[in-house]
């Protein structure tokens, strides 16, 4: 491998700028310490540096266990070849109010925040800055960072990591309305060899429907529930050529080199028009997988031994 091929391996490119709570899902990467990170604008920018070679592995927020599914990301996936999904990691999401030094809470008038970080801290504002103005942030940091080149606020809600990059001061820590929240992470890098299977693994997907008629959703679900995989997430996402036509983004439990796994998405090929398959990965929870009912690995191969011996 020459040089210049082991410096993209190991860079990473991440939804900056530096400060966010995608740094600090990188951070939280073993494989990431001591590589270059990179940080862009966009989660198309971040997939975009993979694609042209620039970089080994992305970075960008996939789900919110507060707002859902992260759109841009999940319609990247879905559009655009050559992806995979290497591993994720979980972040818990939190927020701390900071100011210039030397401002007091009798101060803020304005507060810079990006509208999801928002729409988290509005009962913590409502009781202790019920007047305030929000200003429009196009990223939790960028919100921490422009106090700092701008008077346009006197405040903003930020990540708990923006005074590491920042010369701000926290006013006041931990003001997010849902004390558990956390956003999920995936590592995304070009198409290739899979993860290997550890045994606490999640396969992600994404399917179209043959057409809109009762019970096509339900014989698309039916093709895990009869193997006994468990799903983790279901969502759906408009297609976009017209009203009325979704894409499914599903997480199963499980690895593609489970046979219980590998069993649905042969049953799913069958009935959809278009299976668009992410990549199988060690889950953040590390939670071992197990197939419900009589679908582990052993139990499909004494199966198939025992068709195998009819046809014989």
């Amino acid at each position: 491998m020459s040089a210049s091929a082991r410096n993209v391996k190991k860079t990473y490119a991440y939804l900056g700028p530096a400060g966010t709570f995608t740094e600090l899902a990188l951070a939280q990467l073993p494989e990431a310490k001591g590589s270059k990170w990179v940080p862009v604008t966009t989660v198309a920018d971040a997939l975009g540096e993979v694609l042209a070679g620039r970089a080994g592995r992305a970075v960008v927020p996939v789900e919110s266990s507060v707002e859902g599914g992260v759109s841009a990301t999940l319609d990247a996936l879905a559009t655009t070849d050559g992806l995979r999904i290497f591993g994720e990691t979980l972040v818990a999401v939190n927020f701390n109010l900071v100011v210039r030094p030397g401002t007091k809470l009798s101060d803020v008038k304005t507060i810079a925040a990006h509208p999801v970080a928002y729409a988290q801290v509005r009962g913590w504002l409502a009781a202790n800055l019920p007047k305030h103005a929000h200003l429009l942030a196009t990223s939790n940091a960028a919100a921490a960072a422009e106090l700092l080149t701008s008077d346009a606020a006197e405040a903003a809600i930020t990540t708990p990591n923006a005074t590491d990059h920042y010369a701000v001061k926290v006013l006041s820590k931990n003001i997010a309305d849902n004390a558990h929240a956390q956003t999920r992470f995936i590592v995304v890098g070009r198409s290739g060899e899979l993860a290997k299977r550890t045994g606490a693994d999640k396969t992600s997907i994404v399917v179209e429907l043959p057409s809109d008629r009762p019970g096509a959703l339900l014989e698309m679900l039916e093709q895990f529930a009869a193997r006994g995989v468990n799903l983790s997430r279901i969502e759906s996402r408009p297609i976009g050529d017209r009203l009325g036509r979704y894409r499914f983004n599903i997480d199963a439990i499980g690895h593609v080199a489970d046979a219980a796994v590998a069993e649905a998405l042969k049953g799913l090929h069958r009935f959809s028009p278009r299976i668009v398959f992410l990549g199988s990965y060690p889950k953040a929870d590390g939670k071992q997988t197990k197939h419900e009912g009589n679908n582990s690995n052993a139990e499909f191969e004494t199966a198939d031994a025992w068709f195998k011996s009819l046809l014989r």
